[in-house]
């Protein structure tokens, strides 16, 4: 019920923008207040989306209101460790999966990749290849764990499991693919592509991209007019051309994508209920309110609320008393969720965020939307002048592990990094990687060879015959850490209870998978970022 309720609002919502500035007879036309010309005119002119009022709920995600926080506080520092001492941050407002991405979730990913890129022929073989789970990490010599390698992903008994054996870089790929997904039934419900055509008619290049269809609509779906409408279908007029759904009519969602570092331990350290007035009362443990992992309620005293590791030789409890129900993973939403109805942000699995793995977090270096991983990249400009759409000229990276995965898949506009005429006398950015940007590597610093963060990296090499060399890196080095190490935030099935504390932090290659390592989505609140909900002191 309820969500035939969210579906239905989605359509109407889409529908309404789409009628409002396609229609002849539009009713919501207002004059610029720049030039005194109206808006939305029935004659042509300017079009714009000017009845907007916020972005919608994504569907299975919630709304996380922004705030201040103090990011970084671990409770129980039981590691004596250096690592993201204590910082005031400030997190601007989005949405978050409730739950980690499960198995079902991901095998939809993987059903639409093999049906457009088919692996039978040979130029589409490694796209699916590069998009499948590493199974294996169930493997365990000493232990017994094989049917798990068999079942795991694509048995209904875990469907409703989190997702494991995906590396970051597959979690940012299933990302780009569903914003490309939601916003491809978006424009079908308001009548801009043709029904049913993401399913009936797309075959490789014609593929759909969210960013193809913004920069060069023409090349969308390969430029295939039985798709792709020069206008809303029946609305416009005879021999009109060229007429798309632009960024201005608030139909495009904006990405998903991981949640930054702040982003997730925001979400699963802040609870609504300890606000008083405009100040954060106190602060416990784990994210369910409490420094205790059972509950205290009458119906259910004892209960644990996560799916941890109790101590050595115990995943889950006395069988049929104080189990967990989960040895390994659970199914999602086994436990309560936190105050802004997320659930599992400790124990089940821990979960990939976007940030590049540093030890130390600065708030001289900026104290909003902190955020290390920034690579900006620009669309290529043909020499006719017009955005570059990759075709059946894929082009591939080898991956440290061997695995070889496409740079971008046929229908996507091809990047490039930004050049000097982008970044020319800015004051806010330099150079398109800021992954390395004020680390404290000294040794850079002093003009020492060599980097701070200098991790072994072993590569896999294709020769010109195409067989594949793994060599290891015999290189002396310094530290565990490079700019290929990404932070996990959470504890997992796998884990002690001092990880379920949400400012805990780690660090994994983002080549590598895991069977503790799972993901779920985050996506930026454009516009208004305040919540609805009336302002109420608490105390």
């Amino acid at each position: 019920m309820k969500i035939n309720k969210i579906m239905t609002l989605q359509l109407i919502a889409v529908m309404a923008a789409s009628i409002g500035l396609t229609s002849c007879g539009n009713s919501n036309a207002t004059s610029s207040s720049a030039t005194g010309w109206k808006i939305n005119d029935k004659k042509g002119g300017f079009q714009y989306n000017t009845s907007y009022d916020g972005t919608e709920v994504p569907y299975g995600m919630v709304a996380i209101e922004g705030g201040t926080f103090t990011m970084g506080r671990v409770q129980d520092d039981v590691m004596g460790e250096w690592n993201n001492g204590a910082t005031q941050q400030y997190v601007q407002s989005f949405f978050m999966d409730e739950t980690e991405v499960t198995n079902l979730m991901y095998t939809e990913y993987l059903s639409w990749t093999k049906a457009v890129y088919p692996p039978t022929e040979a130029r589409y073989r490694q796209i699916y290849s590069s998009a499948l789970p590493d199974t294996l990490v169930w493997r365990n010599q000493l232990g017994f764990t094989e049917t798990l390698t068999n079942t795991y992903l694509r048995h209904p008994a875990y469907q409703s499991y989190p997702v494991v054996g995906v590396s970051w870089v597959q979690a940012n790929d299933f990302s780009k693919w569903r914003t490309d997904r939601v916003n491809e039934l978006n424009l079908e419900r308001a009548g801009y592509i043709a029904k049913n055509a993401k399913t009936d008619k797309v075959y490789g290049e014609q593929s759909f991209s969210t960013d193809t269809y913004l920069n060069a609509p023409s090349k969308a779906y390969a430029g295939n007019d039985s798709i792709v409408f020069k206008g809303v279908k029946n609305r416009a007029k005879a021999g009109q051309n060229g007429v798309y759904a632009k960024m201005e009519y608030g139909i495009i969602s904006a990405e998903f994508r991981l949640p930054t570092e702040a982003e997730w331990e925001y979400a699963a350290s802040v609870r609504k209920s300890d606000r008083v007035y405009n100040n954060q009362q106190g602060r416990n443990k784990y994210p369910w309110g409490s420094d205790d992992v059972r509950t205290n309620s009458r119906k259910s005293k004892g209960d644990y609320l996560a799916n941890f590791k109790q101590g050595r030789g115990d995943y889950g409890g006395i069988a049929g008393w104080s189990t967990d129900a989960g040895e390994i993973t659970t199914a999602v939403k086994s436990f309560p969720s936190n105050d802004w109805g997320l659930y599992d942000m400790a124990g089940n699995v821990a979960e990939w965020v976007a940030d590049v793995y540093r030890p130390a977090i600065s708030s001289e270096v900026n104290d909003m939307n902190y955020f290390r991983g920034n690579v900006y990249n620009k669309s290529v400009i043909g020499p006719d002048g017009t955005v570059q759409v990759v075709s059946a000229n894929i082009e591939y990276d080898t991956l440290p592990n061997g695995k070889l995965r496409p740079r971008a898949l046929p229908g996507e506009v091809q990047k490039e990094g930004v050049g000097t005429e982008d970044t020319f006398q800015r004051r806010n950015f330099q150079g398109d990687n800021s992954i390395a940007y004020k680390d404290g590597d000294t040794f850079e610093k002093v003009g020492q060879k060599g980097t701070m963060y200098n991790s072994p990296q072993d590569q896999a090499v294709y020769d010109a015959q195409g067989n594949l060399t793994y060599t290891l890196d015999d290189a002396a080095r310094t530290s565990l850490i490079n700019n290929n190490s990404r932070v996990i935030k959470g504890g997992s099935w796998k884990d002690r209870a001092y990880w379920l504390d949400p400012a805990t932090r780690r660090f994994i290659d983002q080549y590598s998978a895991s069977d503790f390592v799972g993901f779920r989505n985050a996506m930026t609140k454009v516009g208004n970022t305040k919540s609805n909900s009336k302002k109420k002191a608490r105390g």
